[in-house]
């Protein structure tokens, strides 16, 4: 559930704290952590859930960007490696440009590497916590640059790589330019008298 709280200044700030099952509610303390975004300056609404990621997290993701008029989101949750592009289009289709997103990963660098150690796995996930915020507060909308492609490739040198290339990307259906500095392709191939191990000439 989303918590709207004042604060002065134009920004305004989504905290999204997900427990990932057990696999970051085992270890730390996720309502600790969210009572502890509340505090942070620019913070304007902090939401906790089971899965983030999945269809009713990214829901309650664009509920509070619309519900509090968000203009920066925060994810604390796993990876970005695995996550971050879903998030972003989380944000995209709530109507915020998606850079405006941050993410924490206080699963890996929290809750998997400290298990034996909960409080301070909670007080590290608080820490990662505002320095995510205070990343979010330094984010400006991004556009992404669109540019003509031609669908053609220069492969330089004619050696048994740069034959199997051109074969390959020909195959793909790209035009191709195969240069080559020797009056014949095939490069030390070319020079040899047989290969190993048919033994069979090598041109």
């Amino acid at each position: 559930m989303a918590t709207e709280l004042t604060k002065p200044g134009n920004l305004r700030i989504g905290v999204f704290v997900c427990e990932c099952g057990l696999n970051i509610a085992g270890t730390v303390d996720c309502a600790a952590v969210s009572e502890y975004a509340r505090t942070l300056d620019d913070v304007t609404a902090v939401v906790q859930n089971k899965y983030t990621c999945a269809d009713p997290g990214q829901n309650e993701i664009k509920k509070a960007i619309a519900e509090h008029n968000l203009n920066r989101v925060v994810v604390a949750s796993c990876t970005p490696k695995i996550h971050e592009p879903t998030f972003r289009q989380c944000v995209a289709d709530a109507g915020l440009n998606p850079y405006l997103f941050e993410m924490v990963n206080i699963r890996e660098h929290c809750s998997w590497v400290h298990q034996n150690e909960k409080e301070k796995a909670t007080e590290k996930a608080k820490d990662l916590v505002r320095a995510g915020v205070a990343r979010a507060r330094m984010l400006e909308a991004q556009t992404e640059a669109e540019v003509p492609i031609t669908k053609a490739a220069l492969i330089v040198g004619g050696g048994v790589a740069g034959i199997q290339a051109a074969l390959d990307l020909a195959d793909g259906g790209h035009q191709v330019y195969l240069v080559e500095k020797e009056p014949t392709i095939g490069g030390i191939m070319a020079a040899l008298d047989k290969t190993y191990p048919t033994m069979d000439c090598s041109i």
